[in-house]
């Protein structure tokens, strides 16, 4: 049996007057659901043990934007949308036997497309909340797989055999400067366009979700987070306060945004930490993540691989 003990939390910092960030814990079997934000800085970490069926669980950290209240109203549209859409939608009856392995992530994908569709009308239909928008990284976890997607800045981490891999990539201006070896690394970390993000759900009426999906092994930890957490709290430092606390991740949560608020604090910051076990997983062999890169469209015929990297 695969279990996952799962830990969330939204923080609104130390500067911010309101939480525009939101999460979702969501167990598609048992119809239950969890969600966050707290706008008057109360600490609260919702911790939650699953054990995982065939429908799965899904996780995810979204960060709104957008003037006023538009961001919050923009990420709490998006983890409820996405959440409603995973329990209102039956792909048993549509998907070949060939693609059953692929059920999650495709309902996943849907909900996405879904939440992204809902978020732009509500924009475009009231004029307080035009131009809003919001990240949405999620992962769906089955016996087959770790389900990743993602549109947006938010990231996705795993821990595994004590090493840290990111295992997103940012859809963000400053990445596609890094891929294009205009900028380093480093300068992207202070780069005036650093906050341009490429696409946002609700910022676009067509969106290009990234789907993939690595294999579980026994021990993996799962990092989501919002920009607040990783623009202020390094991947080695990051991983440094979850090695420290394996035996209390729900301490590793409250420490993640102390760290965050003490470096600065100026941004909302949103968690979730799962842990992977199970008698069935296997253990982990070696320093490479293979990342298999998921083609919805095309699901039989083509699935790149790429190899997340030690940071």
């Amino acid at each position: 049996m695969l279990t996952v003990e799962a830990h969330a939390t939204s923080h609104v910092g130390r500067v911010r007057k309101g939480n525009e960030d939101n999460y979702l814990l969501l167990h598609i079997s048992r119809s239950r659901a969890w969600t966050g934000s707290q706008d008057n800085g109360e600490f609260v970490i919702e911790s939650q043990q699953f054990d995982i069926d065939d429908n799965g669980v899904v996780l995810a950290v979204s960060d709104g934007m957008g003037g006023a209240m538009a961001g919050e109203v923009a990420s709490k549209m998006a983890v409820e949308c996405v959440c409603e859409k995973l329990l209102d939608e039956d792909l048993e009856e549509t998907l070949t036997p060939e693609a059953y392995d692929y059920n999650l992530i495709a309902k996943l994908y849907n909900a996405t497309l879904y939440a992204n569709h809902l978020v732009h009308q509500q924009g475009r239909s009231d004029p307080q909340f035009q131009g809003m928008g919001a990240t949405f990284t999620g992962i769906g976890i089955t016996p087959r797989g770790i389900d990743l997607i993602q549109v947006g800045d938010s990231r996705a981490y795993l821990i595994r055999n004590g090493k840290i891999y990111q295992v997103t990539k940012d859809q963000s201006l400053v990445q596609q400067l890094i891929d294009a070896q205009q900028i380093s690394p480093e300068e992207a970390e202070t780069h005036t366009l650093k906050n341009v993000i490429l696409q946002a759900l609700g910022a676009q009426s067509e969106i290009f979700p990234v789907s993939a999906r690595l294999l579980p092994n026994k021990g993996d930890i799962v990092l989501l987070c919002s920009d607040g957490l990783s623009n202020k709290v390094s991947a080695a430092g990051m991983q440094r306060v979850i090695l420290e606390n394996l035996d209390s991740l729900e301490m590793a949560c409250a420490e993640l945004v102390t760290e965050a608020n003490a470096n600065g604090g100026e941004d909302n910051i949103t968690l979730v930490i799962a842990k992977l076990d199970g008698e069935g997983l296997a253990e982990p062999v070696g320093e490479e993540v293979q990342i298999e890169l998921i083609d919805l469209g095309n699901i039989h015929d083509t699935a790149d691989q790429d190899t997340a990297e030690i940071v």
